[in-house]
């Protein structure tokens, strides 16, 4: 049983910068990956990165080189660092964790970039 607490989103201007905290809780050594995921309205969700337990990254081709995932295993928390945000970042954003049993989900967090 694994539980997930995001933080960190709100509203910033095109080519500001925010970052996403997600805290996990319960069963952590049984996680595999950890990832962020975007929503936004009328579109599919879609992966935005990814950070497995042996420390390797993937990026979306739309976030690729402004956004970062990092964790810190002291804290049990990973984070996504998002620069030179743009309108079209403007989505909910979700943190997953994937293991052995599926994925659980935080609650998702608003990111809103203004022009």
């Amino acid at each position: 049983q694994v539980q997930l607490v995001e933080s960190g989103g709100g509203l910033v201007q095109a080519g500001g910068s925010l970052r996403l905290s997600c805290a996990a809780s319960g069963c952590i050594f049984s996680i595999n990956a950890m990832n962020w995921y975007r929503q936004a309205p009328g579109k599919q969700r879609e992966l935005v990165a990814e950070i497995t337990s042996g420390g390797s990254t993937n990026y979306a081709d739309s976030v690729k080189g402004r956004f970062t995932i990092s964790r810190d295993n002291a804290k049990n928390t990973v984070y996504l660092q998002m620069n030179s945000l743009k309108p079209e970042d403007t989505a909910v954003y979700y943190c997953a964790a994937a293991d052995v049993g599926g994925r659980t989900w935080g609650q998702g967090t608003q990111v809103t970039v203004s022009s």
